[in-house]
C-alpha cells in the first residue's frame, strides 16, 4: 500500500464501508427513482430531498416520505415499489468506484475484516455485490433496519463490530456524507472522507470532519 494507505491502516484489523456513493456509484440512481416516484402521486421533487433523508434507514426513509408527502400507500407497499424501481439498476448499471477491487483484494491479503454498513436495503445490498463481485470480500453486512438509530447514531457500525468480533479502535470507517462520517466518529473509529459527485458541495465539510479525506481508492494501493 501507499503511505497513505499505511497510515490510514496502521493498528487497524477491519475496514467499514457504507455502500452508495462510497464502494458503488449509485448516488446518481436515486435522485431519477425519487423524482419519478413522487410523479406517481403528481407530486414535484423538493429541492434538498435527498440530504434530507441522509443517513435515515431504508423504512426510516419510507415513514418520511409517507408523513412528509402524505404518500396514500402503506409503509410495505411504499418499500416494495422503490426495490421495484431499483433492483434493475444495482443489479446491470451501478458500479463499484475505482480502485474498490484492488483495495478489497489488498486488504484480505493483509487479513482484515470487511464489513458493509449501509441505510440501503438488504435486497439492493446483495443485487450490487453479487453482479460486481465484490460479495467474495465481505465479511458482514449491517443495514440501518437491523439497529435502533440510523447515521449520525453509532449504531449501525457498532453492531458490525460486535458481529466481527473487533473492537471500534481497530476499525476504520469510509464514508461519503456527513452523516455517515459522524456516525463512525461516535463509534470512535477512524473516519476517511470519500469524495463522491453527488455530495461534492460538502467535500470542505466532510474533510473537517473525517480523519482522513481520498478523492480516489487508488491513493491508497
Amino acid at each position: 500500500m501507499k503511505d497513505l494507505g499505511n497510515r490510514i491502516f496502521d493498528c487497524k484489523r477491519c475496514a467499514l464501508f457504507d455502500l452508495d456513493g462510497t464502494l458503488v456509484d449509485s448516488m446518481w440512481m436515486w435522485f431519477k427513482i425519487d423524482v419519478e416516484y413522487l410523479g406517481r402521486f403528481g407530486l414535484d421533487y423538493e429541492e434538498g430531498l435527498q440530504q434530507k433523508v441522509e443517513g435515515m434507514s431504508f423504512s426510516e426513509t419510507a415513514v418520511f416520505f409517507k408523513e412528509h408527502f402524505n404518500i396514500p400507500d402503506s409503509l410495505e407497499k411504499i418499500k416494495q415499489d422503490w426495490l421495484d424501481m431499483a433492483y434493475h439498476k444495482y443489479a446491470h448499471e451501478v458500479f463499484e468506484k475505482d480502485g474498490v477491487l484492488e483495495l478489497l483484494s489488498a486488504l484480505r491479503d493483509r487479513g482484515f475484516k470487511v464489513g458493509i454498513c449501509t441505510s440501503n436495503s438488504i435486497d439492493l445490498v446483495n443485487a450490487v455485490l453479487s453482479a460486481r463481485g465484490l460479495d467474495a470480500y465481505i465479511d458482514c453486512i449491517v443495514t440501518g433496519c437491523e439497529v435502533q438509530n440510523g447515521k449520525p447514531a453509532p449504531d449501525v457500525y457498532l453492531e458490525a463490530a460486535k458481529r466481527l468480533q473487533v473492537l471500534p479502535e481497530e476499525c476504520v470507517v469510509f464514508e461519503d456524507i456527513v452523516p455517515g462520517i459522524l456516525a463512525g466518529k461516535n463509534a470512535g473509529m477512524k473516519t476517511v472522507a470519500v469524495a463522491d459527485e453527488y455530495s461534492t458541495q460538502f467535500w470542505r465539510n466532510k474533510c473537517e470532519q473525517a480523519d482522513y479525506n481520498i478523492d480516489s481508492y487508488r491513493q491508497l494501493i
